[in-house]
Order: structure tokens, then C-alpha cells, then sequence
């Protein structure tokens, strides 16, 4: 009886271990609670390495000895696999490449309401030479702080912002999501649909921005509802409609989607990650790197801020800078290079 016990929790502990290695093939991703599980493969990986021990110091007992054997060689299974899937998405490359003429940088930073001063959000900027920055959780007040300082430091860049409560003052800046965009890449607009938010993300709002010119990459700052249990629902309509920013054509998304690249297996479109956009993160060695919490080391949190770019990009590095500032995330910037020449 002991024995059939011991065989069914091996089983049951297989079936689990598979589910969380590779929960897009269960198509699991994006349900309770095996989405939260996942969100960090390092704690999935410990988590492994914990039963482990467990099981090896159950190889003391001679009774116990094959279910533990048993035990053991699952977990070490599941943490090699979980391991390896992490260094093939990046544990981390250093620095960007020297930026040339012709490279876009974008920075995304959720920087939790007022945790980031305009200040500190302007240094980073200019330190990093950024083009674009998707700021959710941030007011329109702020942005324009920023504004004005990359104005006096020689980068002009315009202000936009989506408000999803403008009629209410002083509201909670999750209500808000900015970006700015450099005056050197020309005039942009918020699309309307964007701004009244007949087409958005549905309890935090993203910034759809478009080149008046109509040259250039449309440009979507985005902020995903967090998953948490009674949200789930909402969260997955988040999802689809950022998947949706990005159809074929010349798009850069980035921002809080709230999700990792495992959450995102059925949102891609043509080899797409979201949409037909690519991440950024993933393809420059750096997929395996946290953003949120920024209270606990990188490469133990949960990569769910991403920069995404189209076919009409060639990223050539990415960064996730150590310093939060005060705010829960931390940001992340990326080197864009476009694909054709003039672009």
C-alpha cells in the first residue's frame, strides 16, 4: 500500500513538474494559480532544488528509499529544464552598445506613482541618450517636469498622456500612463480611440501615439491590469489587446504588460512574441532578468516589463538598470537599430 502511494505521488509530482516547465504545451499559462507560479522561473527553480534536498535526505530511510530516489530525479529534472529555458532567454549581457546615428533608444520604467522624482526619471534619460520613454503610473505633471529638464539639457521631447479619470483631481497616478517622445523623430498624436478609451487596456490605461507624419513607428506605451485572482479575466483582455497594437507595419510597444514570455505563448502572430512585435529582453540576453519587485535581486523577480519592437527593428542590446529609484520596478532600456537604411 506504501508503495502505491509513493507511485502515485511520483505521478502526480511528474505531472506537476511538466505543467510548470512548460505550461504553454497544458495551455496553463494564463490560469490561476499556475500563472503567479511562473512568474519567476529563479523561485521555480529553487523551489525544484528544495524537493530535492528534501529527497535526498529521504534516501536516509531504507523504506523510502525508491520514492525518494524517484522524487529526486524528477525535481533535478525540473530545475535543469527550467534552468535552461531561463539561459536561453539571458541571465544578463552588461551594458548597451555605443549608440549610432541611426539606433532608437527606448526606455519603460513603472515608477509607481510619485516613488521616481521627475529628476531622477530626466538623469536616467540623459545618461542613457533615450528617445522614447513609456512611463505608466506616471502624471501628465511629471512628464511635462521631465519636459521642461531634457529641454534645458538639449533633447526636447513631447509630452502625451492618457488619464482614464480626468474628471477626477488628484487621482492615483496608476490612473495615468505617460510617454515621451523625442522632437528629433517629429510630431506624434494620441489616437482618440486610445484617449477616450473606446479601444484600451481596460483598469490602467496605455498610450497609443502615431506619427502626424505618418513616417515613422507607431509608438504604444503600455500598462497591463496585474493578474491577480479576480482580475484574470481582465488581465487576458489586456493582453489581447496589446497583441493587437501590433499588427504588420512599423510598431514599438513598451511598457508594465504585467506578464511574462511565458504568459504571452498565445498572444504571437508570424513568430511575433505579442502581435508580430519581438521582445527585446529575450533576443539580447536578458529575458531572464526581473523587473518587479525591484526589492529583490534580478534574476529572482519577474520579467514583466518589456520593450517590443517590430520587424522594421533589429534590436542590438538591452539593460535592466539595478537602480529602481524608489519605485517597486525597475526600468529597462533597449538599443533599437532600424532594418532598412532611412529609416
Amino acid at each position: 500500500m506504501l508503495r502505491l502511494v509513493g507511485i502515485l505521488i511520483t505521478v502526480l509530482f511528474a505531472i506537476a513538474t511538466a505543467v510548470l516547465v512548460w505550461p504553454q504545451f497544458f495551455h496553463l499559462e494564463d490560469t490561476f494559480p499556475i500563472a503567479q507560479i511562473i512568474a519567476s522561473r529563479a523561485l521555480v527553480i529553487g523551489a525544484f532544488l528544495g524537493v530535492a534536498v528534501l529527497a535526498l535526505l529521504l534516501l536516509i530511510a531504507r523504506p523510502l528509499r525508491g520514492f525518494a530516489a524517484s522524487i529526486l530525479i524528477v525535481a533535478l529534472l525540473g530545475a535543469g529544464a527550467t534552468g535552461l529555458v531561463g539561459a536561453l532567454r539571458g541571465v544578463g549581457t552588461g551594458a548597451l552598445p555605443a549608440k549610432t546615428d541611426a539606433a532608437l533608444r527606448v526606455l519603460t520604467w513603472n515608477t509607481n506613482g510619485a516613488a521616481v522624482s521627475a529628476e531622477q526619471i530626466a538623469k536616467v534619460i540623459e545618461e542613457q541618450q533615450v528617445d522614447v520613454v513609456a512611463l505608466p503610473e506616471t502624471s501628465e505633471k511629471v512628464g511635462e517636469r521631465i519636459a521642461l529638464m531634457m529641454r534645458q539639457a538639449g533633447n526636447p521631447m513631447w509630452v502625451h498622456n492618457v488619464n482614464i479619470r480626468p474628471d477626477v483631481s488628484n487621482g492615483p497616478q496608476a490612473w495615468q500612463t505617460t510617454i515621451l517622445i523625442s522632437a528629433k523623430l517629429g510630431n506624434y498624436s494620441v489616437i482618440e480611440s486610445s484617449r477616450d478609451g473606446s479601444s484600451n487596456t481596460g483598469s490602467v490605461p496605455s498610450v497609443v501615439a502615431m506619427p502626424v507624419s505618418g513616417k515613422g513607428p507607431t509608438i504604444v506605451a503600455v500598462h497591463a491590469v496585474a493578474p491577480r485572482e479576480k482580475a484574470m479575466s481582465r488581465w487576458k483582455s489586456d493582453l489581447a489587446w496589446i497583441a493587437d497594437q501590433c499588427p504588420a507595419g512599423d510598431f514599438i510597444l513598451a511598457g508594465d504588460f504585467n506578464s511574462t514570455l511565458d504568459h504571452m505563448a498565445s498572444f504571437g502572430d508570424a513568430g511575433g512574441t505579442m502581435g508580430r512585435c519581438h521582445d527585446v529582453a529575450s533576443s539580447t540576453g536578458n529575458g531572464m532578468l526581473g523587473t518587479w519587485p525591484a526589492s529583490v535581486p534580478a534574476l529572482l523577480g519577474a520579467p514583466i516589463d518589456h520593450i517590443m519592437a517590430s520587424e522594421s527593428w533589429r534590436a542590438t542590446g538591452s539593460e535592466v538598470l539595478e537602480d529602481a529609484g524608489g519605485s517597486d520596478h525597475r526600468a529597462l532600456v533597449a538599443q533599437l537599430e532600424p532594418v532598412s537604411p532611412g529609416h
